[in-house]
Order: structure tokens, then sequence, then C-alpha cells
């Protein structure tokens, strides 16, 4: 060292020590450029920081726990921005890290390239989070290798093929999240020996065969999601192991038959299940009566018949029942006494009432409402002029009897189906805010306002005419 730096003040003898000591090792830096190299994009200069003249251990998304030496990568993307993303690799130079221990890609849109080998060689490697890019091919079966895992998280990207069977060798997996991929086969018998998970989804992706009858494995397990594959057979009686701690299962859009479990009643910690778009038949079992705390609740196209138990829940948030083959004559209580619902769905339910004699707690917070296919008469200008949250209304093919232009069209409503009803007077031109509009087949008359909308949004009223219908005589 420099004999001059020891005529330096003390204090600032100190802090050159110091900056000395906390600066990053220059095997991780190279490691970072490195990884930097084989970004080919990167247009709101999530990496701008990123300066070999610049402490790395300061570089956006990098964390150095240990003295000098990076141990985690965090790097998000703007899901809001949508010129925030990463193009590129993911670089085998994350190889040359040692001391890492968690990665988190998250969100960066184009990252590509296979399951990247260089985890392979980070034996602290604890946290793996490489969400929503564009990876793909195979699990490789080496991934069984990396024992130490806690977490591992590959959803929203573009995997292909089964599940490996080394899987059953990450035995200390709180979280394992596959969802939102192109994986196929059926779900490995192996993942019973992950036993310390509190976290597993596995949904939308192509899997096929029986559901699983191995779920009294997972004494932690709080979070299951397995909705949007081709999963068959019956719900399982082993499912009933988890009713102590569950707070969410989504076993919806599958092939499963068959009624639904008395014993999902007994899932007292349980505030979202959701069911829907199976082949289950049955009544709904009284048992639900006890799901007090649910909040999310979706049964909707199944088979399922009358009657319909009345739920004794403090507050639902969202419920659909729609497509089934019940008869419920009119909104349930526990619905309308709701003061957090936002979202509720109840097409093809067998209702009968005027819309005027439902009062419901709150409207102001509804961004959901779906009444299509009942026999609802009345206006429903009474209550939608009252919600400024309102996203869709649906309602087709019922009986309402209002004028059009009484309606008010708040700035986030995107979605309005009013046909086949008895809807009379004009279409406002406040509708060209909607992303979509049906009016079909009611009263209307008189031109239609300059929108995008189709000729099948207009179709079969009085006395509408002008684009894209015909001119105005």
């Amino acid at each position: 060292m420099n004999s001059s730096l020891f005529r330096l003040p003390f204090p600032l003898l100190f802090i050159f020590i110091f900056n000395l000591a906390s600066a990053c090792h220059v095997g991780d830096r190279n490691a970072l450029l490195a990884f930097k190299s084989a970004i080919t994009a990167d247009p709101s200069g999530l990496l701008s920081s990123w300066k070999s003249a610049v402490d790395c251990c300061t570089w956006a998304g990098v964390t150095c726990s240990v003295p000098n030496r990076v141990t985690s990568l965090s790097l998000y993307g703007q899901l809001d921005h949508p010129n925030a993303f990463l193009s590129g690799t993911i670089s085998n130079s994350l190889s040359n890290l040692p001391y890492l221990d968690s990665i988190y890609l998250v969100n960066l849109r184009n990252i590509s390239g296979p399951f990247p080998p260089s985890l392979f060689q980070l034996p602290k490697l604890l946290f793996i989070y490489i969400e929503n890019n564009k990876l793909s091919g195979q699990l490789p079966a080496a991934i069984g290798n990396m024992s130490q895992l806690e977490a591992l998280s590959l959803e929203g990207n573009r995997f292909t093929g089964p599940i490996p069977s080394s899987i059953s060798k990450l035995n200390r997996l709180t979280q394992l999240k596959l969802g939102s991929n192109l994986l196929t086969g059926s779900i490995p018998i192996g993942i019973q020996q992950l036993k310390s998970l509190t976290f597993l989804s596995l949904e939308r992706n192509r899997f096929a065969g029986p559901l699983p009858d191995f779920w009294g494995s997972f004494p932690e397990l709080r979070i299951l999601s397995l909705s949007h594959n081709k999963l068959t057979g019956k719900i399982p009686r082993s499912i009933s192991a988890l009713a102590a701690k569950l707070s969410y299962l989504q076993i919806g859009h599958n092939l499963l038959k068959g009624n639904i479990p008395d014993f999902l009643g007994t899932f007292r910690a349980l505030d979202t299940l959701d069911l829907s778009s199976n082949h289950l038949s049955g009544v709904v079992p009284k048992s639900f009566r006890n799901l007090t705390k649910i909040f999310n609740l979706d049964l909707s196209r199944n088979s399922l018949v009358d009657p319909f138990p009345e739920l004794f829940v403090k507050g639902i948030e969202s419920l659909d029942l729609s497509y089934n083959k019940f008869h419920l004559g009119k909104i349930p209580k526990w619905v309308t006494s709701s003061p957090i619902i936002y979202s509720l769905k109840l097409a093809k339910c067998g209702i009968k009432m005027k819309m005027e004699d439902w009062k419901p707690t709150q409207t102001y917070f509804y961004d959901y409402i779906d009444l299509s296919e009942n026999e609802i008469r009345g206006s429903p200008v009474g209550l939608l002029n009252r919600t400024d949250y309102l996203v869709g209304f649906w309602g087709s093919g019922n009986k309402l009897n209002f004028k059009l232009q009484d309606l008010r069209i708040v700035k986030r409503l995107k979605y309005l189906d009013l046909s086949r009803n008895q809807v009379s007077g004009k279409v406002p031109g406040a509708v060209v805010v909607l992303e979509k509009l049906n009016v079909s087949y009611n009263h209307l008359c008189g031109p239609i306002p300059a929108t995008k909308f189709p000729a099948t949004s207009f179709l079969g009223n009085d006395c509408l005419c002008g684009p894209p219908l015909p001119p105005c005589k």
C-alpha cells in the first residue's frame, strides 16, 4: 500500500479501508457483467447502473449480504410499462457466484433459452424464482440434484414435457410453482415426498390422468392450485387431510366427475374454493354451511342441482354459481348482505325477481355482475348508477325494461351486455368508452353513435340506423 495513505486523517483512512473491504469481489463483478452481456435488449435501462467502475454491490437488483460477495440477484419487470422488459438469455456466468443464495428474474418477459445449467453449480442456492419469461425445453432430470432448494418457481414460461421424477429429491421445498407452462404427462407420484410444501401450483398446463390420491403427505399445505389441466376422476378422499390449514383450493377447469365430497365443509380455514368447469353433479353438501371464512367461491359450469344450502359467511367477495341446474328463485340473503362483495355471477340460476327489489348492502365496490339468462324484470338503472367501480354488467336474456340513455356509463365500465331484453330509447354516445357492447334484440331506436362495435352488437332492434347498420333514412 502507498505510504501516503497513512498520512490521511484517521476518519478518512477508516472510510477508505471500509470502502475497500466492502467493494464487490472482482470475480462476482465479472460474472455479473458477463450476465449483462447476454442481455440483448434493455429498453428501460434496468441494468444501467451495472458499470465496471461502480461497486457491483450497489447495482440495481444486486445484494451483498456476505461482505463483498453477491448473495442475491433480483430483477423485476414492470408490467404496466410494456417496454420495461429484458431480452436475451441467462448466462452460464452465474455459476461464478459461489455465494448466490437467491435468484429472482420475474416479469422480464423476453428472457429465453433452456433451464439455466449454471444454477446446478451453485451449492448455496436456496430460492429460484424465474417467472413470466420465455424459457423453454424440458426440465432437466438433474434438477433433483439441487436438494438444498427451499423454493422453486418457474411459472409463466414455456417448459414442455413431463415433470422429472427426480423432483422427489427436493424434500426441503416449501414452494413448488410450475404453473402456466406447457408441461404434460401425469402428476408424478414422487411429489408426495415433498412433505414441507406450503404452496403447490401446477395450474394451466396439460397434465392428464387421475387427480392423485396422496394429499395426506402434506401437513403444512396452505395453497393448492391444479386448475386448467385435463385431470380426471373424482375428488380423492385424501384431500380431507388438508382441512386444518388449507386456505386456497383451485381444481377448476379439469375433467373431474362425481359429487362434491361432504368433507370439503370441514375446511374451516378455506377462503378460496374453485371447482368450476368440471363434470361435477349432485347437490352442494349441507356441510358448506361451515365454510364461514370463504371469500371466493366458484362452482360454475358443472351439473349441480338444487337445493343450494344457505351459507353463513360473514362476507363473500366473489361468487360464481352460473350454468348449473340451480333454481335459486332470488339472490341469496347472505350474498345481498355482504359488505365486501365485488363480483357476483349467477347466470342461468333460475332467478325470478324484479330488479328494483334487489337491494344489496353495498353497490359501490361491485366490479362484475352477471345475471344473464334468468327471469329478471324491471330496471337495473337505480343499482348500476350507484356503482363507481363497475367493470362489467351482463344481463342478457332477461326481461329488463328501461331507457338505455338513463344508464350512467362510468369510466371503468368495459363490458355491457343487455341483449335480448326490452330496453328502449337511444344508444348514448358514452358507450364509445366500452371494450365490448351488445344491445341486440331490444327496442332501441335512432342513429348509432360512431363506435368500433360490429353490426351484431345492434341487430334486432326497432329502428336503429347508421354504421355499422344501414344508413338512416
